[in-house]
């Protein structure tokens, strides 16, 4: 049952959060350099927390209640990294670390998209199922 679309939704933000978060800085320093995950344990080991537990949560199509349960801990996950991006972004204090934005700082949003859709069609399998069991 991996063919399920909430299965394509999770290898989505296992593609993003795993690939796409290595190639599209979150920032620029003040010399002009990209700031990507390898620069900062914190926010690599937050992707990467990220695209595992997607990754792992795929595999557990046979128990839907904690593939669930693995998808708003991601999403969680994810709004904690969207937290800590708001917050360097908002300290900025003259030239510090990260003087500009960029566009990594959108992968925790489609993140949290991409989980909340593959979370409501894990809710609705889940909600066939029983009501399949109650007609037995």
């Amino acid at each position: 049952m991996i063919q399920r679309i909430q299965s394509i939704y999770l290898f989505l933000v296992v593609l993003i959060s795993g690939g796409l978060s290595n190639v599209l800085p979150y920032g620029l320093n003040q010399n002009g350099d990209d700031l990507l995950p390898q620069d900062n344990f914190l926010v690599l080991g937050m992707f990467s927390g990220s695209a595992i537990l997607a990754l792992v949560s795929i595999f557990l199509f046979k128990n839907r209640q904690l593939q669930f349960v693995l998808g708003r801990i991601n999403i969680l996950l994810n709004f904690i990294l969207l937290g800590v991006f708001v917050y360097w972004s908002l300290t900025l204090s003259g030239e510090t670390l990260v003087s500009e934005k960029g566009i990594g700082m959108l992968i925790p949003v489609i993140s949290i998209v991409l989980l909340v859709i593959a979370n409501k069609a894990i809710k609705k399998d889940e909600n066939l199922v029983k009501s399949v069991d109650r007609l037995r």
